[in-house]
C-alpha cells in the first residue's frame, strides 16, 4: 500500500521559517513528480509548489521545493511566513514524472496544519 505522510507544521509567528517534510512508501518514490498543495480554511485547494523526477522545481511564493530520493522525502521550505500562509499543506504524487498544468495527483497525504500568526 502506498502511503503519504507530511509532518513539520505548527504554529508561527509573521516573519519566522517552516520545514514541511513528506515521506512516500509503496512506489518507486524516483519516477514520481511531487507537488504541495495547501488549503486554508473556507478556501479552496490551491497548489504550491512542484519537483519533478529529474528535481526541476516549480513554487509560487518564493518558497522552496527539494527531494532526497534515498530517503524518499520530499520538503518545502517556507521563508518569511505570512499570515496568509494559513493552511492545510498536503503532498500530493504525480506519476506523470514533470512538473505540469491541471496535475492529476494519485496519492495524498492527509496534510499538515501551519498557522502563522501576525
Amino acid at each position: 500500500q502506498v502511503q503519504v505522510l507530511e509532518s513539520g507544521g505548527g504554529l508561527a509567528q509573521a516573519g519566522e521559517s517552516l520545514r514541511l517534510s513528506c515521506t512516500v512508501s509503496g512506489l518507486t518514490f524516483g519516477d514520481y513528480a511531487m507537488h504541495w498543495f495547501r488549503q486554508a480554511p473556507g478556501s479552496e485547494r490551491e497548489w504550491v509548489a512542484c519537483i519533478s523526477r529529474g528535481v526541476i522545481s516549480s513554487v509560487r511564493g518564493g518558497f522552496t521545493i527539494s527531494r532526497d530520493n534515498t530517503k524518499n522525502q520530499m520538503f518545502l521550505d517556507m521563508d518569511s511566513l505570512k499570515p496568509e500562509d494559513t493552511a492545510t499543506y498536503y503532498c500530493a504524487t504525480d506519476q506523470y514524472g514533470v512538473c505540469k498544468n491541471s496535475p492529476f495527483p494519485e496519492y495524498w497525504g492527509q496534510g499538515t496544519q501551519v498557522t502563522v500568526s501576525s
